[in-house]
């Protein structure tokens, strides 16, 4: 069951949030999510965004500024929460903002109490398609996905494990190795347990290093971003698709920090570059 709890018009096109229950997480959850005009007459390829940490369905949404191009690409925007969430949704201990509610990290935890409603991946890679599937103008054959810090390893990570089922990936500041920097420790090791061998499933350098399969792969990262030497590292992932022949188009920009501000000055060239592989002939 879904309720909408949000409707407006935007370039011509719907933004809208929805709030269901989600069988996948336990709880009820929102996402946004935008149809531009041309969803009035087909179905329209789906690009699905993934958000960082602290973020909700909404920081996209009113950020990015990306309906301006999706509107005129014809490509439709959905736009999940970052973690489960209520009462009964357990949250770091310490009330850090780096773990638990709003830091799903995009992978479906083994260990309890987190196991039981922590399971991003399965809601992003399985319950949320096929929610847009069945309630909207989407065509299931095209779909593509993107995010940033966090949300640009989950979309790295998600794509790679499933190749057939994303036209193309990119990010913005992505956690290119979880397993090798801070935030990825503290979310792996609570949420996945102790065996560092577990991690590398859900660490996109280690995925590319095996990868026998690949899709086109876009990743922009700003020089000015605090996080960019700790827990960013992009050039881990450039050494790993160097070590496999794996093609991908890494970007520095001089300037540009982690916030919304950079993610608004290149989503059009990310929103084009999907586009470009989504209405390709397959």
């Amino acid at each position: 069951t879904m309720e909408k709890i949000a409707d407006n018009l935007c370039f011509e096109g719907r933004q809208q949030r929805f709030t269901h229950s989600s069988s996948t997480l336990g709880c009820e959850m929102n996402f946004s999510i935008y149809l531009p005009p041309q969803a009035e007459q087909q179905a329209v390829p789906l690009l699905y965004w993934l958000s960082g940490l602290t973020c909700t369905d909404e920081n996209f949404v009113q950020k990015a500024g990306a309906q301006r191009y999706a509107a005129e690409l014809g490509v439709g925007l959905v736009c999940p929460d970052t973690s489960p969430r209520g009462e009964d949704v357990p949250d770091d201990p310490e009330g850090a903002w780096d773990f638990g509610q709003g830091a799903g990290f995009y992978v479906n935890a083994t260990r309890s109490p987190w196991s039981t409603h922590y399971r991003m991946y399965d809601y992003v890679v399985e319950e949320l398609p096929a929610l847009m599937e069945e309630h909207f103008a989407v065509d299931p054959e095209r779909r593509a996905i993107f995010g940033h810090s966090m949300g640009g390893h989950g979309a790295l990570s998600i794509a790679l494990k499933n190749p057939g089922r994303y036209t193309s990936v990119s990010a913005f500041a992505p956690i290119v190795a979880p397993s090798q920097c801070p935030w990825g420790e503290k979310a792996f090791s609570n949420y996945l347990g102790d065996d560092r061998e577990a991690w590398l499933a859900h660490d996109s350098c280690e995925l590319i290093r095996t990868a026998e399969t690949r899709i086109p792969m876009l990743v922009d990262q700003g020089l000015a971003d605090d996080f960019l030497e700790e827990q960013l590292k992009p050039e881990l992932l450039e050494a790993a698709c160097e070590e496999n022949g794996y093609p991908a188009t890494v970007r520095r920009h001089p300037g540009y920090d982690h916030s919304y501000f950079f993610i608004a000055s290149f989503v059009g060239s990310h929103i084009g570059f999907h586009a470009n592989e989504l209405q390709r002939e397959r």
